[in-house]
């Protein structure tokens, strides 16, 4: 797996995270490869803390 492979992953699994987590949760669709399809408010700062755990190796 390379690294926008991992970082793909991440964004996906924590937009899916936050979908899942209650109101206000955003809708995410994923089901097209390389694209997502986001309703509501997601939190960035989430995000980004995904992000930077992907790059560093991480979980």
């Amino acid at each position: 797996m390379d690294l926008q492979d991992r970082i793909r992953d991440a964004i996906v699994a924590e937009l899916q995270r936050q979908a899942e987590a209650g109101e206000p949760a955003p809708t995410v669709d994923t089901t097209e490869r390389g694209y997502a399809v986001i309703d509501g408010r997601i939190d960035l700062d989430a995000l980004i803390m995904v992000i930077e755990g992907s790059l560093a190796g991480g979980p």
